[in-house]
């Protein structure tokens, strides 16, 4: 063999595995479980002439499906053509690498393995947009809380350079879209149908969005309409194909929470924003919270600590600002907790209760009346105004901290 030769045959046996996949992919429904088996055995391009030959055990469906496929296939990349719409596949420069990882998992609930391809419609690079991914996924039903949360927390991490992927769903997926596209930021939606198809269509509009700043992507073929099953076998690309996953409110049965459990399948970061306890919309998020299969995060910040490399943020919130109580020393605070909340003590039941001597609590009584916090009535002293609620004064509290040793 010439070296000449070497790589126009590499090249036409390149063509014959992406089309084979593609074919494949008309034949069985994405997820199978049988695919991956079959394809850890042997290449796609002989499990093709299997299927098309008829060889048993294959299912006999499959064959079925495999009926004029030449004819499909042609008509069906020069439809996507002028819709601009290419096919993707294990093996392209565009073909993004995360997702490979589903083939090393066992699946979930009768689903595994890898897409055999991906079609995509947009300007962006799906490779490249998957490099900084994080999913932002949740309910269809959603309320305005859990809406403005996805959004801002979507913003967020567009505004940190990072692709949000979802699925375009009414409630959630739509607020997360809306939310990185308002940074003109990259997002990604994965879809339970054709890339040509709005669904839902209220969205044609959105997913127009989508495509200019990123990518639309699906496993099934232009034209093709979604079904129940589809929604769920298409989550295990939206996880594998980001970081981590976000879920932003998700009732008991929820198809987020299978989005979630594909995440906890590939190891990835599994994150969950609480809604009110009360809110059946976020009962499968707390459950989720509880039973230790998400980490809670409360906004953008929170989940790019977990999302970016380690160490690289502090999502840690500021310390509340000091009030008067924080600022007194421990001595004032002990008899300020002894006054009562109404009436009058006189100094010989403080020290009882303090537990310290007269001359002390003289002295404390006296700091606390210059701050107004008590009063001298009848022979013994009351409560002025609560400690705790009182701001401390700008400029005040190191300079009070520094003159009394004895504050803890």
């Amino acid at each position: 063999m010439s070296d000449a030769t070497s790589p126009s045959r590499a090249a036409r046996a390149r063509r014959a595995e992406r089309r084979a996949r593609l074919a494949m992919s008309l034949v069985a429904e994405p997820g199978d479980p049988r695919i991956a088996a079959q394809l850890a055995e042997r290449p796609v391009t002989d499990l093709l002439a299997a299927v098309v030959a008829g060889e048993p055990p294959l299912p006999e469906a499959w064959r079925s499906r495999a009926a004029g496929l030449e004819g499909r296939i042609a008509a069906l990349l020069a439809g996507a053509r002028g819709r601009g719409v290419r096919w993707v596949c294990p093996g392209d420069g565009e073909w993004p690498e995360p997702l490979d990882d589903l083939d090393q998992i066992d699946g979930l609930r009768g689903v595994a393995g890898r897409p055999l391809g991906l079609w995509v419609r947009g300007a962006g690079r799906l490779d490249r947009l998957a490099e900084k991914a994080a999913a932002v996924v949740g309910a269809r039903d959603a309320t305005t809380y859990g809406c403005d949360v996805a959004g801002d927390l979507a913003a967020d991490l567009a505004d940190a350079g990072m692709t949000v992927v979802s699925g375009a769903a009414f409630g959630i997926d739509a607020a997360a879209h809306r939310g990185a596209l308002s940074l003109d930021g990259p997002t990604v939606a994965v879809l339970a149908c054709g890339v040509d198809v709005d669904y839902p269509r209220a969205h044609a509009g959105l997913l127009h969005r989508i495509a200019e700043a990123g990518v639309v992507v699906s496993e099934h073929p232009p034209g093709a309409t979604p079904t129940k099953g589809r929604f769920l076998t298409r989550n295990r690309v939206i996880a594998a194909l980001a970081r981590g996953t976000v879920v932003v409110e998700a009732a008991r049965r929820s198809g987020a929470l299978n989005t979630l459990g594909w995440a906890n399948e590939l190891g990835r970061l599994a994150l969950a924003v609480p809604g009110p306890v009360t809110s059946q919309t976020s009962v499968g998020v707390h459950q989720a919270l509880r039973t230790g299969r998400a980490t809670l995060v409360t906004n953008g910040a929170e989940a790019l600590e977990d999302l970016d490399a380690l160490g690289r943020r502090d999502a840690t919130p500021p310390p509340a600002p000091q009030t008067a109580w924080d600022v007194l020393p421990s001595l004032a605070r002990e008899v300020l907790e002894a006054l009562p909340a109404q009436g009058s003590i006189t100094v010989d039941v403080l020290v009882w209760r303090v537990g310290t001597t007269a001359e002390s609590v003289r002295e404390a009584l006296d700091g606390l009346a210059r701050e107004g916090f008590v009063r001298q009535v009848d022979g013994g002293w009351a409560l002025a105004r609560r400690a705790d609620l009182a701001p401390a004064p700008p400029g005040e509290a190191q300079g009070r901290r520094a003159e009394t040793p004895r504050d803890t």
